[in-house]
């Protein structure tokens, strides 16, 4: 074996790896192939299935009501009667538990939701996996951040119409495929020290999902440098579910190219494309 054909060969192997880890995760009883429902509180108090309580929100932030026989468990402590979450932050939540399923409550788009999640719910009992291109380090490209002078907060749409969300964008990436020059615009990651890039392409509603993908992209070293590994590119909960607010593309992260790397159309909402 040469030491090419080892390199490349780790290359998949640790890509294999990768990605069974992000399908395991994505299989959690209580991950969002889980979610039953999707509910937008107001301050009228309301009942819904799999979320024990009457629910409604206010300047006071979400409140549940629970009649006799009613428990919810929040952070391992059992309440009864009336409990008071409090406001939630702008993409912050909390997840309580009822039996063996759970209930988020989360805010999105400035309006606070209630999500049920269940660990027999079909969507996730039936998941078979999700298909992606076979990795390459085609995929793995340089690229350089270009800083904004200023955060610049960039709004985009939802899968869900009736909210957007706003991200503050610190930089763009900017790099080249084939000699062509691309950017992309990066808002800040889910884990501390990483940037999360959300982009549509060419296979976008061919092979692969419409709206979005998402790459997450570690900080760059002293020079700016980064490396877009599209390899690891992967579907948003809206791929799989109408309970979902993902956000969708900033304006300029369409790419007029096919990046033939990541993720695949999923088995849930379309069929496979191999």
């Amino acid at each position: 074996m040469t030491s090419s054909t080892a390199t490349v060969d780790a290359f998949v192997a640790e890509w294999q790896e990768w990605h069974r880890r992000h399908e395991e995760q994505r299989a959690d009883p209580h991950g969002f192939l889980a979610v039953t429902g999707l509910h937008w509180l107001d301050g009228q108090p309301r009942r819904y299935p799999h979320a024990p309580g009457r629910w409604r929100t206010g300047p006071e932030g979400v409140v549940v009501v629970l009649d006799d026989g009613e428990r919810l468990v929040v952070d391992g402590r059992e309440v009864t009667g009336e409990h008071a979450f409090g406001p939630i932050a702008e993409r912050d939540g909390v997840v309580v538990g009822v039996g063996d399923g759970v209930v988020e409550v989360a805010r999105r788009g400035g309006r606070d939701i209630l999500r049920p999640r269940r660990p027999d719910h079909p969507l996730l009992v039936d998941y078979r996996g999700t298909a992606a291109y076979p990795p390459s380090p085609r995929w793995v490209l340089p690229g350089r951040f270009v800083a904004f002078a200023q955060p610049q907060p960039t709004t985009v749409d939802a899968a869900v119409d009736v909210i957007r969300h706003v991200y503050d964008a610190p930089r763009r990436i900017e790099f080249e495929v084939d000699g062509l020059p691309l950017s992309l615009t990066a808002f800040p990651g889910h884990v501390p020290g990483t940037l999360s890039v959300l982009f549509a392409d060419a296979t976008s509603g061919v092979t692969t999902h419409p709206a979005v993908r998402s790459v997450a992209v570690a900080e760059p070293d002293a020079r700016g440098r980064v490396t877009l590994d599209f390899n690891r590119a992967t579907n948003l909960p809206c791929a799989y579910t109408d309970y979902a607010t993902c956000p969708l593309p900033p304006a300029g992260n369409r790419l007029p190219i096919p990046v033939e790397a990541g993720e695949k159309l999923p088995h849930e909402r379309w069929d496979a494309t191999s």
